[in-house]
């Protein structure tokens, strides 16, 4: 579904993403893991096309996305979940699901279906201010969202960052309730989230990827990939 050939990523003169190459089939959940500065949100935010790579290939769907505007890209199938859980806080949690409807042509009452499917709590949310939401709540309306259009790919960044035990819980029940139905790659380093959901690990560091795991037992064992971290 998604194939990262080779790309370079670079901030101006500053490379930062090297000849990174790394794949998503569909139904699969990857998660990305690395230190904080290995580059694992520039890689999101180069298949998102939020920054366009110095070279390689990027292919989804049979399409090569490199260079299309974020906008495209998302239409095409690929959405974007950000880390910092920014949410209209003025508008209710049915008008932050009503705008992303707009785009989509998706009827309203179809995508909020979809939402309370995944997490039946927020129905009793629907019409409070997204504003009063917590920040795990918040997150899961922003994955709830990110699904309306019926999407074919995923990208979660860090979506446990920050959050307390139970809450976290909320969001692997969230995730594991999608797998299956939307591919998902996932920045994470929490990592007996990524040993819990995980098809398949990238390790970056340093703005490479220097290991790919996916034998079962070996990313459940959060000592190992310790490691390599």
């Amino acid at each position: 579904m998604l194939g990262v050939e080779s790309i370079d990523v670079a901030y101006g003169h500053a490379m930062v993403l090297h000849d990174i190459s790394l794949n998503v089939q569909s139904g699969e959940i990857v998660f990305i893991a690395g230190r904080n500065g290995a580059g694992k949100t520039t890689l999101l935010k180069s298949i998102a096309g939020f920054l366009k790579p110095k070279k390689g290939s990027i292919i989804f769907d049979n399409q090569t996305i490199v260079g299309l505007p974020p906008e495209k890209i998302a239409l095409s199938g690929i959405r974007y979940v950000f880390q910092d859980k920014r949410v209209f806080t003025t508008l209710t949690v049915r008008e932050n699901l009503e705008l992303a409807a707009y785009p989509v042509k998706e009827k309203i009452s179809d995508a909020i279906k979809r939402v309370v499917e995944i997490y039946p709590r927020i129905e009793k949310f629907l019409d409070a201010p997204a504003g009063g939401l917590s920040g795990g709540q918040r997150q899961i309306l922003l994955i709830g969202r990110a699904l309306i259009g019926k999407p074919k790919l995923l990208l979660i960044d860090e979506p446990t960052e920050g959050l307390a035990a139970g809450t976290i819980n909320d969001i692997l029940n969230v995730l594991n309730c999608m797998k299956g139905n939307v591919s998902m790659l996932i920045v994470e380093q929490n990592l007996s989230v990524v040993g819990m959901l995980s098809d398949r690990i990238y390790i970056m560091q340093e703005g490479k990827i220097i290991k790919e795991v996916a034998d079962k037992e070996e990313m459940k064992n959060k000592e190992q990939l310790e490691k390599y971290l």
